[in-house]
């Protein structure tokens, strides 16, 4: 087996860390817009993004999807900053119009990235 390259600069193994901008468009048609700041995800936020979606009750074997938690989890973890300011009450008066369009930049804990090179022989020589 060929020698791999070993990483020189550690900080190409982490998330950015600062948010990228996005535009919502309030209501159709309209020129208004909410700016909301969305963060890059970790690993270990997606991985903890997937349990927050089952709910596994113990008790009576009962498997649930909490697709409000999800929502929820993901809108405390990655959403940086909102203009004008959404509060917690607020999110939850949120319309379907702006809802749909947040939840389509927020990041999809199901999407780990590109796994071709996953499947590549990683056994030592």
């Amino acid at each position: 087996m060929e020698d791999k390259k070993t990483v020189t600069d550690k900080t190409s193994l982490f998330a950015p860390t600062e948010s990228r901008l996005h535009y919502i468009r309030v209501a159709p048609g309209s020129d208004e817009y909410l700016k909301i700041w969305i963060k890059e995800p970790t690993f270990l936020q997606l991985e903890k993004a997937q349990a927050k979606l089952l709910n596994l009750n113990s008790r009576t074997d009962d498997i649930s999807l909490e697709m409000d938690r999800l929502f929820k989890y993901l809108w405390e973890a990655f959403v940086d900053r909102t203009e004008p300011k959404i509060t917690s009450v607020e999110l939850l008066r949120l319309s379907p119009y702006v809802g749909n369009q947040i939840k389509d930049i927020l990041p999809d804990p199901f999407d780990m990235g590109d796994d071709a090179d996953l499947k590549e022989d990683t056994s030592e020589p």
